[in-house]
């Protein structure tokens, strides 16, 4: 029942990720990417192996959903030096850089 509960939570994400990519036109696709490797990876590390901030390799990032690293993403994380990027992006978009950190490198 766990795998089956499990593989319905992917199948969801992904229909959500399709339907955000969808929302987000290519060239602000291209943006956040940039973001991501730029500004995220100035703590996170270039190759997001980490840094100053851990690492977001989908295997560090098992068993954190979606929404979570996209509150992370749009609130920061209070006590620690990840910020909070809400006014440069918007939930949707947080929620697709979420979803790109889960399935990994895009390029």
């Amino acid at each position: 029942m766990k795998v089956f509960l499990l593989s319905l939570l992917m199948v969801f994400s992904w229909t959500l990720l399709a339907l955000e990519s969808d929302a987000i036109p290519s060239e602000r696709q291209q943006e956040l990417l940039h973001l991501l490797k730029q500004d995220c990876g100035s703590c996170h590390g270039l190759t997001m192996k980490g840094g100053l901030g851990p690492a977001l390799l989908p295997e560090n990032l098992q068993g954190k959903p979606a929404f979570f690293l996209a509150q992370t993403i749009l609130d920061g994380r209070p006590g620690t030096a990840m910020p909070p990027w809400r006014g440069l992006i918007n939930p949707t978009e947080a929620s697709w850089l979420a979803q790109i950190l889960l399935q990994g490198d895009p390029q």
